[in-house]
């Protein structure tokens, strides 16, 4: 059985919710990464015509302490409300999981008290949470967190049932024994490559196009779910993908990553 792919809708950022079902669809999808923004009135109804399954969906307030680059709360608290009135909100559209950011800062017990609600949360309505580490480099903007075993020790310590989001561009220089570690806790997979250099926390390209060697990767995963493509590319970036034609990045994204999982082995057998 072929590999099940997904385009988590940031990659096409400019598009609306209903266009990002007809580009995907065309591009040969399985699935749609949801982001909350997105939605309209409509959107559940489209979804279901679409025939596409749900990937890993995002809240339109990601992550519980604030974060400098996205408009929103500064109270945790409001935050993390709005984060689980996002998991009510998505729920209806059956995501594998919603995932979540702490954010970044000192306020530990705020993170602690929102990892337990935002599990509570998850649980009354019928869906798993999942936490995201963010890469090093980056992790001021996003995160106390930037792997797998330090994600997997704040859920542990909050005692929530939370689990993890896996996410190529994110901890691909992360050690592969992580995966091994915490493999049963993974409940959605993000794709992008890594650009060299790197010039700033949007600056992903599609699978090829970086230096991420993907190959171990996924074979540490033996990842059956969805492969949701996610990238950010800032559009005042020469060479931004954010400012090609969103049916255009659709159907080269699904091509690449394709490719990709024809030549790795997933599960044990070739995808």
């Amino acid at each position: 059985m072929s590999a099940r792919v997904s385009i988590s809708q940031i990659t096409t950022v400019s598009a609306s919710f209903a266009d990002d079902l007809d580009a995907y669809r065309a591009a040969g999808t399985d699935g749609i990464g949801i982001w909350e923004f997105k939605l309209a009135e409509d959107s559940l109804e489209r979804f279901r015509q679409s025939e596409l399954v749900a990937a890993t969906a995002v809240p339109a307030v990601p992550s519980i302490l604030p974060l400098p680059l996205m408009e929103g709360p500064e109270d945790p608290e409001e935050r993390v409300a709005a984060i689980c009135a996002g998991i009510r909100r998505l729920a209806p559209f059956e995501p594998p999981c919603v995932l979540f950011l702490t954010g970044p800062g000192e306020d530990r017990t705020a993170i602690l008290n929102g990892l337990r609600a935002i599990a509570d949360e998850g649980q009354r309505w019928g869906v798993r949470v999942a936490l995201e580490p963010i890469q090093r480099e980056f992790a001021h903007l996003w995160t106390t967190v930037s792997s797998l075993d330090e994600a997997a020790a704040l859920i542990d310590e909050s005692g929530g049932n939370v689990g993890l989001m896996y996410d190529t561009w994110h901890l691909w220089r992360e050690p592969l024994e992580q995966i091994e570690r915490h493999r049963d806790r993974i409940c959605g997979v993000h794709i992008a490559d890594w650009r060299e250099p790197t010039r700033n926390t949007n600056d992903r390209v599609l699978p090829g196009d970086g230096v991420i060697e993907f190959a171990p990767i996924l074979e540490a995963l033996r990842w059956d779910g969805l492969f949701d493509l996610e990238i950010f590319s800032d559009a005042e970036l020469p060479g931004s993908l954010w400012r090609e034609e969103p049916n255009k990045v659709a159907t080269q994204g699904v091509k690449r990553l394709r490719q990709l999982l024809s030549t790795a082995t997933v599960d044990g057998a070739q995808p």
